[in-house]
Order: structure tokens, then C-alpha cells, then sequence
């Protein structure tokens, strides 16, 4: 394998999300490519030499030279806020990537898939959703996603979108919309047997989101009869590294 090296990355576009989050179109000559459910880390450097790094979840599948992520901006972050508030198209970050073997999607076959979010672990799942789309897979997808609020909702446009193939379920732990019988709370094993798919069908299930909803995600999944070798988790913590 290559080894890894920093490349400039120019800002094309910043599109918003949510009221605290942004989709960074990024162009990097040179690009070699990546599969969904991989990373990147991205590193800033100061005038007087001081340099800082995070790494982000790749938004979207291969693109050629260009490369989506979504970016929460963490309160006191040293490079979210820059990322989200302050940069501007042609300004210019440095990445290195992709990063990461074992968290992807593969287009080819047709087994089920099931997606569980917690938040904005959205991310390197909805570039497994958009793989699956530009590669015309007929692997089944369904998407648990739980979240705040429906303000809180990544990509809340697209997801309303017909995509046949794809189903797509929230739960909210907070704020509920208007016919949402559902009451706010986090999710249950009662929500993946419900809103997932059944042991029986050995779904690849990708699971993604702050650790601690990680785990117990992880942990239904195996109460309800999924194989752990099915079972593939990626988590951040309050940095969103």
C-alpha cells in the first residue's frame, strides 16, 4: 500500500446541513480515490508553525479529483469552526487519505445491508447510500437514524428522496415531530426489531456514532440474533476524530 502523504486540498463549495454543520466539497489534484466508510484526516497549520489535525468521514463515493465532508462544528474545536465559519471557497486545508480497511462498503452482490446512525455518524453511511446508487446495487439497504430533533437531520433532503432499495427510519431522542407516535427517547431493541432487518436474512450491518451509542447499538444487534462478524462499528468521540 501507498504510503500516505499530505496533499492541499481548495474548498469548491460549502453547502449547510444543519444549523451547526456543513457539507465541504473539496478539490485535491491527484486524488487517488476511496470507498465509502473510509476517512480522512485533515491538518491546519498556524503563520507562527503551530499545526492541529482531526479526522472527518468521507461524505460520498469516489469523485474523481473531488471529495464531500460534512462538518460539525464543536464548540472550543480548534479546526471545526474554521472548516464551518471561516473558510471560503479557494481557501486551501491539507488532508491525508483515505484511511481505513475494515469500516467500508463494497459494491458487488446483493446482501442486505443494515445502517444504524447515531447523529452525525451519518456520515460514512450515507457515502455507503450514495455508493450504492452510483454503482445501480441492487443490495437492499435500510438506514436506522437516530437523532435529536428533525432540525438535526443531515442530508434531510435527500433522504426524502425516492431511492428504491432504499428504506429509511428515524428515531428521535429529544424532539418529536407532529405524527411521530413514537415517543423521544434512544433507541431500543424493540426500534432495531422493528425498523432493521432480521437475523435470519445475515444483513452486513454498519453501525456508526458516538461511543457510547455504539455500544449499545452493537450490543441490540447481537441480542436480536446478528452474527458479531456481521457487525462492523466506527465511533468518535467529543473531538469528532
Amino acid at each position: 500500500m501507498p504510503r500516505l502523504t499530505w496533499q492541499a486540498a481548495e474548498l469548491v463549495t460549502s453547502t449547510p446541513e444543519t444549523g451547526t454543520a456543513r457539507t465541504l466539497r473539496l478539490r485535491v489534484p491527484g486524488w487517488r480515490g476511496h470507498l465509502a466508510g473510509q476517512h480522512v484526516d485533515v491538518r491546519l497549520t498556524a503563520e507562527d508553525g503551530y499545526s492541529t489535525r482531526r479526522s472527518y468521514s468521507l461524505a460520498g463515493p469516489a469523485d474523481g479529483e473531488f471529495l464531500d465532508l460534512t462538518v460539525e462544528s464543536v464548540p472550543d474545536g480548534e479546526v471545526s469552526p474554521y472548516l464551518t465559519e471561516i473558510m471560503r471557497p479557494g481557501d486551501q486545508v491539507e488532508i491525508r487519505g483515505p484511511v481505513g480497511g475494515w469500516f467500508v462498503w463494497r459494491p458487488g452482490g446483493d446482501r442486505p445491508v443494515l445502517l444504524v446512525a447515531g447523529g452525525s455518524g451519518i456520515v460514512p453511511l450515507m457515502a455507503m447510500v450514495r455508493a450504492r446508487r452510483q454503482a445501480g446495487s441492487d443490495a437492499p439497504f435500510r438506514l436506522v437514524y437516530s437523532v435529536r430533533g428533525p432540525g438535526n437531520v443531515y442530508y434531510a433532503d435527500e433522504l426524502r428522496r425516492p431511492d428504491p432499495g432504499l428504506d429509511v427510519s428515524y428515531l428521535y431522542t429529544r424532539s418529536v415531530p407532529e405524527g411521530v407516535s413514537r415517543p423521544a427517547g434512544r433507541i431500543t431493541q424493540a426500534d432495531l426489531a422493528e425498523a432493521g432487518r432480521p437475523a435470519a436474512l445475515a444483513p452486513d450491518c454498519y453501525v456508526c456514532g458516538p461511543t457510547g451509542f455504539v455500544e449499545t447499538a452493537a450490543d441490540l444487534l447481537l441480542a436480536l440474533g446478528h452474527a458479531p462478524e456481521r457487525i462492523r462499528t466506527e465511533r468518535f468521540g467529543p473531538s469528532g476524530g
